[in-house]
């Protein structure tokens, strides 16, 4: 279902409180995340362009990603994360686990 793991991508948490967890994931080509389903629905911002290697459990897709690209997923997502990439990669990935809370946030 997932892929070989010989390297781990590196996950640095940078929030993660009743409303959003916010991730920095490093990866060294090859590095994957390992099999997992987001209970919450995320987005993710490329901080270095690349290509995830997406791993559904059924199929294989290459998905090349500029720096500073972003898109959403829905919760219950499925998956491992692959750099297919022949250079290091890194994206924040922002789950969202009380939408309604966003509104009164301030920095």
């Amino acid at each position: 279902m997932a892929f070989e793991c010989t390297i781990p991508a590196v996950p640095t948490v940078q929030q993660d409180d009743g409303t959003v967890r916010i991730t920095q994931w490093d990866f060294e080509p090859g590095a994957v995340t390992g099999w997992h389903e987001h209970g919450w629905p995320y987005f993710v911002v490329m901080l270095v362009a690349g290509t995830l290697r997406i791993h559904n459990g059924a199929e294989v897709t290459d998905v090349p990603l500029d720096k500073g690209q972003s898109y959403m997923r829905a919760a219950g997502i499925k998956h491992d994360v692959m750099n297919g990439s022949s250079h290091p990669i890194a994206f924040v990935e922002i789950e969202v686990k009380q939408p309604g809370d966003l509104a009164g946030m301030m920095i």
